[in-house]
């Protein structure tokens, strides 16, 4: 809903401005109330998620187009598909990674740069200038995303799997923190490293987050056998067709021999006797 507001700015000088964010439940528009400073960056958010979303299905069937009016997704949200995951997890990655960078740029008063950051790293250089907050970033994308999900109960099982796509999108932004360097000392030599943490570009995110696992390969690490060597049916257009089993690497063709029950009589009284037949037919099976 933020993600399609026109400007948050003219409904926020009202001081009951809260209550007119359509969408928000009651939670999110008691945390809009203490932190108004932070829902342009809330909006921020939004907007980056619906982007990023864009960007990554915009060769696919669903292509996370967007419905007319204040509704952004629409019923794909609700569904409990591998999309409806992307959604909840790049939706909770982008209110977190938006109030982060406002944290950094000094525009919101509760929070700024991360000053827990600071002395000298075990590889020698000096902690310094401005790391990224990303502790009150998640913290506040947790009491804010986290709302609508945790107001129908634990004991719902949508709602759980919900709340674990957000936790996913948040801990995709955490995992990939990296490190930016300035180099000091004489003629740009690097006698002294100072050092910051900043979070990784949200296209990165979105990039880790839409990698399902698709089993096409094996990784025995993470208990998959890949699809070679299984057998598929070369005229079938489905799951079980050639092109979409083998993830289009191609399939082998042989000939097997199968016997088969043939020739078969009815015995009076209460028994059948058949032949056996033996023939060629020609065997598919994955690259």
């Amino acid at each position: 809903y933020l993600a399609k507001q026109p400007s948050l700015r003219a409904i926020l000088r009202d001081p009951r401005g809260c209550e007119g964010l359509t969408g928000l439940v009651e939670e999110q528009v008691r945390v809009c109330r203490r932190q108004v400073e932070a829902m342009d960056a809330v909006k921020r958010g939004a907007e980056l998620a619906v982007e990023e979303c864009q960007h990554q299905f915009h060769s696919r069937r669903w292509n996370c187009s967007t419905l007319q009016g204040l509704q952004v997704f629409g019923k794909v949200a609700i569904q409990g598909t591998r999309e409806s995951a992307f959604i909840h997890a790049i939706s909770a990655a982008g209110v977190a990674f938006a109030v982060t960078r406002a944290c950094s740029r000094g525009e919101l008063e509760k929070c700024g740069c991360d000053r827990k950051i600071r002395g000298v790293s075990p590889e020698g250089f000096q902690w310094s200038g401005c790391s990224d907050n990303l502790s009150y970033g998640i913290a506040f994308s947790q009491a804010f995303v986290d709302n609508p999900e945790r107001s129908r109960g634990v004991s719902s099982s949508r709602a759980l799997m919900n709340l674990h796509n957000n936790e996913a999108g948040r801990k995709a932004l955490l995992a990939h923190m990296k490190v930016e360097c300035k180099c000091h000392g004489v003629s740009g030599s690097c006698e002294v490293r100072t050092c910051w943490k900043v979070m990784p570009p949200f296209r990165k995110v979105g990039n880790i987050l839409k990698e399902n696992p698709d089993f096409c390969n094996r990784d025995p690490r993470h208990g998959v056998f890949g699809t070679y060597g299984r057998r598929c049916n070369r005229t079938s257009p489905a799951m079980d067709g050639c092109e979409l089993l083998c993830c289009g690497r191609g399939f082998h063709t042989a000939q097997a021999e199968v016997v088969e029950r043939c020739s078969c009589k009815f015995r009076w009284c209460c028994s059948v006797k058949c032949k056996q037949c033996r023939h060629l037919v020609e065997v598919h099976s994955c690259r």
